[in-house]
């Protein structure tokens, strides 16, 4: 579902102090919707949402909606489709060879594949952090965080204040901030994952996507992660892929349970983290989430 070559409209460079989510570019043509405030910010909607990697089809007919400033959890075995739905939700999918989705995404109640939206404004209003911490080897600390900013056209006087907050903000600064010229890829893992958060959250976005963020750190740097997630929340929208139940539980506001059961993955059963947990409708989510497969 790759767009067009044609003239793209772009996002709204990001102000210091985040106020409402970032319109995404609207069709060649259409009048561009009014900024909605923070109270009325739209959620993220997955409307029958089909993705491939060629003829193989990896996610059938999904259909939920993340709720803003709330943390929600895809838990499910292995192949169901998980990181495959949160690539399709920031359109890197598409950036694998034959790959492509079939359905809509809204953002802010705008479709994020309509032809002609800039794929580089969507993905800096919904930013990714990965499940291997990849911070850009050559770059000091700084540079890391400030990369994203000076991409977005950030004045160069405002970029060190805006450093400093999203170091902040990802429960690095008091780290880091006698080293901020020392190369970023010398951190231990759990800090160069808080470092990619920091880089994140640099730029404002309106959504976080996390693939596994803590499945490579130990218990001390996945506590810490998990509870920037509860702070997080707060001032964007979370969502995290995890095959850990206890850190759903800990994290998520929300939880949606995929299965793949020999084919493409699908969306089981979505709700309250503490009814998904304890009172699902669905038995097969009842096995999972209790250890019995999976």
């Amino acid at each position: 579902m790759n767009p067009p070559e044609q003239e793209t409209e772009t996002l709204t460079t990001p102000e210091p102090e985040r106020t409402a989510p970032h319109p995404v570019p609207p069709a060649q043509g259409a009048p561009a919707p009014a900024p909605p405030t923070k109270a009325e910010a739209h959620p993220v909607r997955v409307e029958d949402l089909n993705a491939y990697y060629g003829s193989v089809h990896a996610v059938k007919d999904v259909s939920l909606t993340f709720e803003p400033n709330r943390a929600t959890a895809i838990i499910g075995p292995s192949g169901c489709g998980k990181s495959t739905l949160v690539r399709c939700i920031n359109r890197m999918h598409e950036e694998i060879p034959g790959a492509h989705a079939e359905g809509t995404i809204t953002l802010s109640g705008a479709d994020i594949y309509a032809p002609n939206v800039d794929v580089v404004s969507v993905r800096r209003a919904i930013g990714m952090v990965f499940q291997k911490p990849n911070p850009f080897p050559t770059m000091s600390i700084f540079d890391n965080v400030a990369s994203g900013l000076r991409l977005t056209g950030t004045r160069s006087r405002d970029v060190g204040e805006r450093v400093e907050k999203s170091l902040r903000g990802a429960g690095l600064w008091e780290e880091v901030k006698d080293r901020l010229s020392s190369p970023g890829i010398g951190l231990s893992g759990g800090q160069q994952q808080r470092l990619c958060i920091a880089r994140t959250i640099a730029v404002e976005p309106d959504v976080i996507l996390m693939d596994e963020p803590a499945s490579a750190l130990d218990p001390k740097a996945t506590l810490k992660i998990e509870e920037l997630v509860q702070e997080l929340k707060h001032r964007f929208t979370i969502v995290i892929v995890t095959h850990n139940m206890q850190q759903a539980a800990r994290v998520a506001d929300y939880t949606a349970f995929m299965l793949g059961e020999g084919g493409p993955g699908s969306l089981v059963e979505y709700g309250e983290t503490d009814k998904i947990f304890t009172n699902p409708e669905d038995p097969r989510t009842e096995q999972y989430v209790s250890g019995k497969f999976g």
